[in-house]
């Protein structure tokens, strides 16, 4: 089979030679450019031989043109440290602009994908987009954004309906660089942070748009980062496959099977035996993902980004595992 036709299988409840398998990770420093990051992306992607391409530019990529600071400082996981956030006050929501997606940091997000594209003509590219809700996060700071939540509400809807807005033309421009999906990531959908009410009427409304701006989209990946995560209140989502991190939290991949029909992405701990274990611990957990799914309808995958400290011979071992 051919990798594009191993995802389709795994994605429609095909015949599969093998699970697909895709690790991804950031790339501090070379985010800083497209054609820098377009290289370490290929260089990646083929040292390991994955079955699709996920694209990770630098966190909080979505904020720059909005007037987020950020600075890399070393850090496991590659991402930036954010030093100043434009939303400082409630008027603030309301005066976010209309971005140009074509211009500023989302077009240099854009012309990677095409550089991308041009050196993997045939493979499957997967452009990561994040929940309107977690942008709002981001722009306002963790904290702040609950309190603008529950005591300025149509303020924080203002500014989720200019990102919304912003968020939707750039996945639909995404696709027109090239991606053949998405990556759909939200940080809010955690018991931890909200409940499901409010995620209901903050998160989930804006989260459709977006993915209905995206319905041309050949793949459509949702990740669920953190942990408690509402993994019930999005199975109804449009998308193709789940992705969250099972081996941390609940459900595992053998409950989430009882609980959604389409495809799993998971079964690798990226915190725990991807980096601290021997190969052969990191084999035997790619194998168990495979029993409690029967190998159908699952991706093999990290339940996030790979950290940059991740020993080689282990991402080899994942990959050898399925071979």
């Amino acid at each position: 089979m051919t990798k594009r036709e191993r995802l389709h299988a795994a994605m429609t409840r095909g015949a599969v030679d093998r699970p697909p398998v895709a690790l991804w990770r950031h790339f501090p420093q070379e985010d800083n450019r497209a054609e820098s990051l377009a290289s370490a992306h290929i260089q990646f992607y083929r040292a390991y031989d994955w079955d699709f391409l996920k694209v990770t530019p630098a966190s909080g990529y979505y904020g720059d043109d909005w007037g987020l600071r950020a600075a890399h400082r070393p850090n496991r996981e590659g991402t930036r440290t954010y030093t100043d956030r434009p939303i400082k006050k409630t008027s603030d929501w309301g005066a976010l602009r209309a971005l140009d997606v074509t211009a500023g940091v989302y077009g240099r997000e854009l012309h990677a994908l095409r550089l991308i594209r041009q050196e993997a003509r045939d493979d499957v590219i997967l452009a990561t987009i994040f929940s309107p809700l977690t942008i709002a996060r981001t722009l306002a700071g963790d904290q702040a954004l609950q309190r603008y939540l529950r005591d300025d509400p149509d303020a924080l809807h203002q500014g989720l309906a200019i990102i919304t807005d912003v968020t939707r033309r750039f996945a639909e421009e995404t696709l027109n660089a090239g991606a053949d999906g998405i990556f759909f990531a939200t940080q809010c959908a955690t018991i931890d942070y909200l409940s499901e009410e409010e995620y209901e009427e903050f998160g989930r409304l804006y989260d459709f748009q977006v993915l209905d701006g995206a319905g041309q989209a050949e793949v459509r990946l949702l990740h669920l980062h953190g942990q408690h995560v509402m993994f019930d209140l999005m199975t109804d989502y449009p998308v193709d496959i789940i992705n969250w991190h099972d081996r941390r939290t609940s459900p595992s991949l053998a409950e989430a099977r009882a609980r959604f029909s389409g495809c799993l992405a998971g079964g690798i701990n990226e915190t725990g035996t991807l980096v601290t274990g021997t190969p052969q611990a990191v084999a035997a957990e790619v194998r168990d993902a495979i029993t409690q799914t029967g190998g159908q309808r699952l991706i093999l995958a990290a339940g996030c980004v790979t950290l940059v400290d991740t020993p080689e011979a282990n991402l080899r071992a994942v990959r050898g595992a399925v071979s």
